[in-house]
Order: C-alpha cells, then structure tokens, then sequence
C-alpha cells in the first residue's frame, strides 16, 4: 500500500463535498439552524488547520529527503578518494593514506639543496704585536641532491685566503700567514655520484672525494674541533684534506657478534703533492673500521688505514735556472699508514648539557726504494668536554717528526673554549703553542664559524 503523502489540493475537494453531503442530508430543520452552520464553519476551520499542518509536515519530509540525499553523495565521494589511494603502490614516497597523491614533480623539487659554511677568525701573535690579523679563511659552498632512490650526488666548491695557520717545518718566513706567495682563490673539494644501498651491502662512489684515511680526513675544515688538523696531517699530507679523483666502495662486512664493521678500498689518481709530487699514476687506499656500543652511554670507534703509490719528481722543473747537467728524477714508493680512535661518553637523558670526547691517532710515513729516506712517525690526541648545552672546554697534544730529517721534530698543544651558540653559529677561543727547528711560535685567536641552508657544520 502508497502511503506516499497526498497533495493538499486532493484533499480539500473531498472534504468540502463531505460538509455539503451532512448539510443536505440534516433537512431544511438543519439549514435553518443557525448552531448547525456555525457547526459546519468550525469543522471548516478544524480542517484548515489540519491542512496547514500537513503542508508544514511535508515541507519537513522534503528537507529531510534533500539532506539525505546530500550526505549519500558525500559518501560516495569519500569511498571513490579511499579506491583511489589504495591504487596508489605501497613504496611510492609520496604515498599517504586517505590522501590524493600528484604524479607531477614541482620544478622546486628538482633544485639541489645549497648551502653556505664560513669558517674567518681573527688573530694575535704575542710574540709580534703589530702582526695582527682578520682572515676570511673559507666560504664553502654546498649542492647536494638524491638523484633517484639509488644515487645521490654532491658538490663542494670553497673559496679560500690563506693565512693563520700553524704549520710545522716552514720556517719562521711565512709561517701561516699567507706571506709565501699562496693567492685566495676558489678550489674544488668534492664532486660525486654515490649509488647506496647496492645489493651485498656495498655503496660506490666515482669523483673527486675526501679519502677514507681514518675519520678526520673526511671532515671538512669548518666542523673541526681545532682550527686545523693534526701535525702529522699537515707533514704527511698538507693543509687541506687528501681528495684525489676516482672510485671508491664502501661495504659492511657481515661479522656476527659484538659490533659494526665496514671496510673501504679506493684507487685514485696521485695528485697529492706532499705524498706523489708530480705523478700521475694510480695510487690505492684500504680502510677497515669498528664499532662498538661499550653501554648505554660509551661508545668506541677504531679505524686502520693504508695508502701508497709511486712518488715522482723532476729536479730540473723546481731549478729557477736550468742545470748544467740532467738531473735524474726522483722516483720511489711512498706509503703511508694510520690509526685512528674514538671514545664517546653521551649520558642518556643529559647528551645536551654533558658529554665528553676522546679521539687519536697514529701516522706513519714510509718512504720505499730511494736511498736516504727514512721512516716518519707522527701522533695526536684530542680531547673535548661539554660543559652546558652551549659552552666545551677542549684541548690537544701533537707531535710529529719531519718527514724529510726524521731527526728533527715539532709539537703542538692548544687549549680551546668553544660556544655554540645555535647549530648554526659557533664561536671558539683557541691558543696554540708550537714548538719546531724554526723556533717556538705562538697564536691566539678566535674563530666564528656560521652555516646556512640545510647542511649545518657536518662531521661525515
């Protein structure tokens, strides 16, 4: 049966019909009682208002049916969105549940990320007063993008001025203070393409890179904990990291048990002047590092490195005058071994207002196949406290023999009290003492270092 409510104006008809039928059907007794028609008029009137009643009612049911109709068409919408998002592959990054994911790349999204270190410090020789000094030392500049889900590339361009430095063995003429004729310029220290998560564990990179020659060589000048590197790296090596061109890979070796081992072989071309001179042809390097977490709060980190290749040298090109007679070329082996260790105290709960941080290091020269070259040995050890989650008291000890006249040494110790103010700006107060052939020397100074763009001061 319909019960379908029935329009207003089917109903009025009937009704009047049904009071002119009683009206008729009373007599003429009935049309000449007047209590009869105000009768009829009343039941006219009750009926009206039923009427309005029942057009109020329907006007209801329809709001409610439009209503209902809205919230059916939202419904729909939002299982049609669900179908939609569960089409969507579970490893897609972008992927989230119960939302639209865009298949188009923003060209923002394509840009490198870049960002800018500055390390410049100013700084007093007490032994000569009027040499004092601001140096600019370095503005590096940073680009660094994931290509893909398997590789990834960065470039590091750095401009530097020369100047402040401590290094051992150069005499007292232009000791680090760019008066040896080095110009500022720009230089680039790093420019590769790494695939990671190569199947077996391995990742490769190809470029020009900071070798794997224990922890601190792959560390740029700004996050140091010192103002330079070590003494045996500035003999051994120079002032600035050893980055050589070509490949290197890297893999995790699967050793059950106590810690994490990984090791590292790399063939580049020669180019360090300090280690190679002039040659040009390959030259190897293995590193086999270990790890192990001591307890929740020590941790110890211990690396073994080894690299060598042939060492070349014209005489007659370092000349100012061309020699009377030829000059044979210096050539031999020249290899170079380190150790290097780490020991960290982080406090679970307490990382931001305490910590320590013990690292050293062994480096040994060997020079092989020339006659009057000798074995030079050099170590280091540095120390850094945290004493707040803003200031570190630190100091280190060097010493490394000359790599040409074994004989002959130097040593360097420097206390440092470093304040950070953010991640992204860090201020240090350092003196050095140093002592070589050429004398002692001494400098004080304090060093501002600044970060912008996402990569702050790395230590990797």
């Amino acid at each position: 049966m319909d019960n379908k409510p029935q329009p207003l104006h089917r109903l009025t008809v009937p009704i009047a019909v049904l009071a002119i039928a009683a009206a008729i059907a009373g007599g003429p007794r009935a049309v000449a009682a007047q209590d009869v028609g105000d009768s009829i008029r009343s039941e006219v009137d009750s009926l009206r208002v039923e009427i309005d009643s029942l057009r109020a009612a329907l006007r209801r049911l329809e709001a409610e049916r439009a209503e209902e109709e809205q919230r059916d068409e939202l419904e729909a919408l939002l299982e049609a969105a669900e179908e939609a998002a569960a089409d969507v592959p579970p490893d897609d990054p972008q992927a989230q549940e119960g939302q639209f994911v865009g298949r188009q790349r923003s060209l923002q999204a394509l840009n490198p990320e870049i960002s800018v270190n500055a390390d410049f410090f100013a700084f007093s020789n007490p032994d000569d007063p009027d040499d004092n000094n601001f140096v600019p030392r370095e503005f590096e500049f940073s680009f660094q993008s994931s290509l893909d889900p398997y590789s990834r590339a960065k470039i590091f361009l750095a401009y530097h001025t020369p100047g402040g430095e401590l290094i051992p063995f150069e005499g007292e003429e232009g000791h680090g203070h760019g008066e040896d004729g080095e110009e500022a310029g720009f230089e680039l220290e790093e420019a590769y393409l790494e695939w990671v998560a190569l199947p077996g564990g391995f990742s490769l990179k190809l470029g020009q890179f900071f070798q794997q020659l224990g922890t601190m060589n792959r560390w740029h000048s700004h996050a140091l904990p010192f103002q330079t590197r070590s003494l045996p790296h500035l003999a051994f090596i120079g002032e600035e990291n050893l980055s050589q061109a070509g490949a290197s890979a890297r893999v995790l070796l699967p050793i059950r048990g106590a810690g994490t081992y990984e090791a590292a072989f790399e063939v580049t071309r020669s180019s360090n002047a300090l280690l190679y001179g002039e040659s040009n042809k390959p030259s190897f390097l293995g590193h086999v590092n270990a790890f192990w977490q001591l307890g929740q709060a020590w941790d110890l980190d211990v690396g073994v490195s080894a690299t060598g290749g042939p060492f070349r040298l014209d005489p007659a090109e370092e000349e100012e005058e061309p020699p009377t007679e030829p000059l044979d070329p210096i050539a031999f082996d020249q290899r170079l071994y380190a150790a290097e260790g780490s020991l960290t105290w982080t406090p679970p709960g307490r990382s931001l207002y305490r910590g320590f941080n013990l690292r050293g290091g062994v480096m040994v020269r060997d020079p092989s196949g020339l006659e009057g070259l000798e074995t030079a040995w050099g170590t280091w050890v540095w120390g850094e406290y945290r004493l707040g989650r803003q200031w570190l008291v630190g100091g280190r000890y060097e010493w490394v023999q000359e790599p040409d006249d074994p004989d002959e040494s130097a040593w360097l110790i420097a206390p440092t009290l470093t304040w950070w103010q953010s991640e992204w700006v860090r201020l240090r107060a350092e003196f050095d003492h140093l002592e070589d052939p050429a004398g002692v020397r001494n400098l004080f100074l304090i060093q501002f270092t600044f970060a912008m763009g996402p990569h702050k001061h790395e230590t990797y």
